[in-house]
């Protein structure tokens, strides 16, 4: 039972547990900072279509109802993609920092941001992990400090890098376990010969040690979910792609099962597919709210 409350052991976890996202990622080849960089597009319309403006208004509503004020205020937004988040962040009177390191999310980020003034958005196309915060001059530099669904964290450490950027407020989100597909769903058992099992991710970890270390915070966990339309040869390339973050070979011979399934169960040649998951999201407080405000 002492374990449970013994810090040093749960950073140790963390940092030993080689099945976070970020790990997974580089185990198949994956850059992190450029894994969005052939979706730049598609990502970008999903951000700013009517369903993704309602889904960034929820966020900051949601902070906003804990107390976070975004007129006038610093927000350093890390993994800001095409500006998802940074531009209702300017829309509320923020003055932005975007970090992101993907070229061409960076030029989307630029088009979306470009109606501000100069000074309203600053982009940076770095990866945060190589970015010397104390260097930079960003220690407790930012009102609010916001990550969500970057995969940057590999453990404690690369938090505290995180809250050291923080004056008052940190926002970080992240998925609770693996992305749930339904396209998984079918043919993993035709692959395997068992049901798929999701597992928990490291949100576990981030949340327990906020606990142990005594920071203040609220935290919310919610299952989202969508539904898309796509070719049967879109449908395989994106099969091809997950099967290796699930431990499963991308070979021929996995590539004929899963094309053979799509054409039997697909044969008007699109395919129907559900993803979402549980999602976590956390936000920190830094100071004392009764005595500071955003």
């Amino acid at each position: 039972m002492n374990d449970f409350f013994n810090e040093a052991l749960w950073e140790k976890a963390w940092k030993d547990h080689s099945d976070t996202i970020v790990n997974k990622m580089k185990e198949v080849g994956i850059v992190p900072s450029k894994a969005f960089d052939n979706k730049a597009i598609s990502f970008n319309e999903q951000s700013f279509n009517e369903e993704g403006r309602k889904r960034s208004a929820r966020i900051l509503n949601w902070m906003e109802s804990q107390g976070v004020r975004f007129d006038n205020a610093t927000v350093l937004d890390i993994g800001a993609a095409s500006g998802v988040f940074s531009v209702p962040f300017a829309e509320r009177g923020a003055r932005v920092t975007a970090v992101e390191s993907s070229l061409p999310l960076v030029e989307l980020l630029r088009e979306n941001t470009a109606k501000f003034a100069e000074n309203k958005v600053e982009i940076v196309p770095e990866p945060f992990e190589d970015i010397n915060v104390q260097a930079r001059g960003w220690s407790h530099s930012f009102d609010l400090v916001f990550v969500s669904m970057c995969p940057i964290f590999l453990d404690w450490e690369s938090v505290e890098k995180v809250l050291l950027c923080a004056q008052k407020f940190c926002y970080i989100s992240m998925p609770v376990s693996f992305n749930e597909n339904s396209l998984v769903n079918e043919i993993w058992p035709i692959l395997t010969g068992k049901p798929f099992k999701t597992k928990p991710k490291e949100m576990g970890y981030l949340l327990h040690l906020l606990y142990l270390k005594g920071y203040s915070y609220e935290s919310l966990i919610t299952r989202e979910s969508k539904t898309t339309e796509v070719s049967r040869e879109a449908a395989l390339q994106e099969m091809m792609h997950l099967l290796p973050m699930h431990g499963l070979s991308a070979d021929e011979r996995n590539r004929k099962l899963v094309a053979d399934y799509l054409e039997r169960a697909y044969p008007s040649g699109k395919v129907v597919v559900r993803q979402g998951g549980r999602f976590g999201k956390v936000l920190i407080r830094l100071q004392d709210q009764s005595m500071y405000t955003l």
